[in-house]
């Protein structure tokens, strides 16, 4: 017995190709789907992203350059920095969202550590980070970070699983594992991880599979992710794409760059998050 990753009936191994039957169950068709055109689960969700990628403040997407948002401890939220510097340029030195003093670095670890023993699953995410890059003065330990990790990811956090996949795809500081990593980028592409699709299209790819890998390019490319427009052209100049393809997938790309940007994130990014900090106004 084998799941359709299209119906996601159980059938029986007769109901699949031999062909279908070799591959894992989120790309498995049973030849009823495949007669029919049904599409993959995994293609159907994901395509958009969800409310909790807004910034809580401008309630726009969030730009996928993490560098242009920045996490706020006190309220576990992620800010773009467009809302920081319109906050500062009010006189506001607190957090812009729940308007808590900026934390000492002393406090910081504190207050991280108090949201994760009450089980607050984006800090355990957030902790993991830090025990895998060894910030806030914390040691580097991969192993540490993966144990949080897992558990972020148990309590539904997208981000978690991303995390994982490149972990396991990249084989730092755990045994190198494929087959995980990818796991781990499906769960989190079909919550509408833009990073996670993209990364998807570039294991398809490495794997021949370019059908596929463009599929999941032309998702993270109509969410607004700037190498995957690029494959999406490069594949329509070497014949694995239509120039309606690409054409498509500008559009999307277009409108998502437009819907992530703003006056005040404009600014921002042309002044640097630190000047944004130094400067009084």
């Amino acid at each position: 017995m084998k799941i359709c990753g299209a119906c996601v009936r159980e059938l029986p191994d007769g109901s699949f190709s031999e062909e279908q039957r070799r591959l894992r169950q989120s790309m498995r068709r049973c030849e009823e789907c495949v007669a029919s055109g049904k599409q993959l689960v995994l293609m159907k969700k994901g395509r958009t992203r969800s409310e909790e990628d807004d910034c809580p403040i401008c309630q726009l997407p969030l730009p996928l350059d993490g560098r242009q948002s920045k996490f706020k401890v006190c309220c576990m939220t992620r800010v773009c920095d467009g809302c920081i510097l319109a906050a500062r340029k009010r006189g506001m030195n607190d957090c812009p969202f729940c308007r808590a003093p900026r934390p000492k670095p002393s406090q910081t670890v504190s207050m991280i550590e108090k949201r994760v023993d009450a089980g607050d699953p984006l800090a355990i995410c957030y902790r993991g980070s830090q025990y895998a890059d060894g910030s806030l003065g914390l040691q580097k330990d991969v192993a540490r970070a993966v144990e949080l990790y897992e558990r972020a990811a148990e309590l539904g956090v997208k981000e978690a699983h991303y995390n994982l996949g490149v972990l396991h795809a990249r084989g730092t500081g755990v045994e190198k594992d494929v087959a995980k990593a990818f796991r781990h980028y499906e769960v989190a592409a079909m919550c509408g991880h833009v990073l996670a699709r993209h990364n998807l299209g570039c294991v398809e790819y490495n794997a021949g599979n370019y059908d596929l890998a463009l599929q999941h390019w032309m998702i993270s490319a109509k969410l607004g992710h700037e190498y995957s427009l690029k494959n999406v052209r490069i594949f329509s100049m070497t014949g694995l794409a239509t120039k309606a393809d690409y054409a498509a997938a500008l559009r999307g790309y277009q409108n998502a760059a437009e819907e992530m940007s703003s006056p005040d994130r404009d600014e921002a990014k042309s002044l640097g998050f630190e000047m944004i900090q130094i400067m009084q106004f």
